[in-house]
């Protein structure tokens, strides 16, 4: 016997594990407040106006703050200062290692070589094993964390043999430009950014090592109490991903209008190899087990201090069970 139930039913199954007994169901939201980070597919969101067009119907306000990494968008989003928000696929591992309330609603797929550490253009580090002793900076917590991690164990590295330098995108660069730091590991679109300035030379990027997955975060109570509405960003933030795909070179100019960096760095950012805007959808086991997997390595490596089950702070809206 199979038993099919409506979107709007079994998207209050799907938040059944999240929420907590209660007598009487919160008012519908009236307000969507979105973090986003410069680049990424939520700019070109709130570029094209797709959230406020998607919820006008519902009198929903929806207002934008924007954030230089995922580590801060996080802890606002967990302190209920947010609602809904993007990030790489390091940073929900330390907000739900600090017990934080949010969930995930959402993936995406970007370019597999979208990381790099950078160095001085002439500076003597040419493979990544002369990076033994060198300060690097990366933003802890940050998808950069992760890759940093990666990119040393291909030299027979670890995070023991350099000097971390934990630092912003906007500060890193201050100090890679004064010579403070011997290399600098960065995602997109900072990464296209540097790359394009004359004193910046690519040392390696992440093109070798396996797709990561970014995620789309709600606020636990947040989730809970709309999930309708939830369902509606992530269906949202597909179509613009997937039209935007079919139209870079307006999608492009939007991003570059949105976000205040030349179209030259967004081509490059949009043009890597494997991107592509529509790979966006609900939570899938691959996703889970792919983020379980490096909540696991974190743990082993001492970096966050207890182990997590991913998929007990997982919304998804089923659309089907069967018996």
């Amino acid at each position: 016997m199979s038993i099919t139930f409506s979107r709007r039913a079994t998207l209050a199954l799907g938040l059944a594990a999240l929420a907590a007994p209660t007598i009487l169901r919160a008012a519908p939201a009236t307000e969507l407040r979105v973090g986003w980070q410069k680049g990424g597919l939520l700019g070109l969101v709130k570029g094209s106006g797709a959230f406020e067009q998607a919820l006008a119907d519902q009198g929903i306000r929806v207002s934008w703050s924007e954030f230089t990494s995922g580590p801060p968008l996080l802890e606002a989003l967990s302190a209920n200062a947010l609602d809904f928000g993007y990030t790489g696929n390091v940073p929900p591992i330390f907000a739900h290692a600090a017990r934080g309330n949010l969930v995930f609603v959402g993936a995406g797929q970007g370019s597999r070589e979208g990381h790099a550490i950078l160095v001085p253009k002439d500076s003597p580090i040419r493979k990544v094993e002369d990076l033994k002793g060198q300060t690097v900076a990366f933003k802890r917590g940050s998808s950069a964390h992760y890759a940093t991690i990666k990119l040393l164990r291909t030299a027979g590295l670890t995070l023991d043999d350099i000097k971390p330098q934990d630092l912003s995108p906007p500060d890193a660069i201050a100090a890679f430009d004064a010579g403070a730091i011997g290399a600098w590991t960065i995602w997109d679109p900072y990464f296209a950014s540097a790359e394009a300035r004359p004193n910046t030379r690519v040392l390696v990027t992440t093109e070798q090592l396996a797709p990561e997955f970014n995620f789309y975060s709600a606020n636990g109570d947040y989730a809970r109490d709309n999930p309708d509405l939830i369902a509606t960003l992530i269906d949202t933030v597909q179509a613009v991903g997937k039209q935007g795909q079919a139209d870079l070179p307006g999608t492009i100019a939007t991003l570059s209008k949105a976000t205040g960096l030349p179209e030259s760095v967004m081509e490059r950012f949009l043009t890597r190899k494997g991107s592509d805007l529509g790979l966006v959808g609900f939570i899938e086991p691959r996703h889970v087990a792919y983020e379980q997997e490096l909540a696991d390595e974190f743990f082993k490596l001492g970096i966050i201090p207890r182990q997590l089950d991913i998929a007990s702070v997982v919304w998804t809206p089923a659309v089907k069970q069967g018996a």
